[in-house]
């Protein structure tokens, strides 16, 4: 087994961070949303890799326990 296949097979709720793509899938909020809610200053779920957007699973989680709304 590949390591990508490794990665493949760890669900999204064990995972560290996620891809936009991922956490739309893991919470039900669109891609769109989620990039237009990370782009905000101060933003603590997100930070980059690169050029590539990743998502703080845990603080993305954290984040929306305490929202009234997205």
């Amino acid at each position: 087994m590949t390591k990508e296949e490794k990665l493949a097979v760890v669900p999204l709720w064990e995972r560290a961070t996620l891809t936009v793509e991922e956490a739309s899938a893991y919470t039900g909020i669109g891609v769109t949303k989620l990039r237009q809610m990370s782009d905000e200053k101060g933003c603590e779920f997100v930070f980059w890799l690169g050029n590539k957007r990743m998502l703080k699973r845990k603080k993305l989680e954290e984040f929306l326990e305490r929202a009234y709304s997205v």
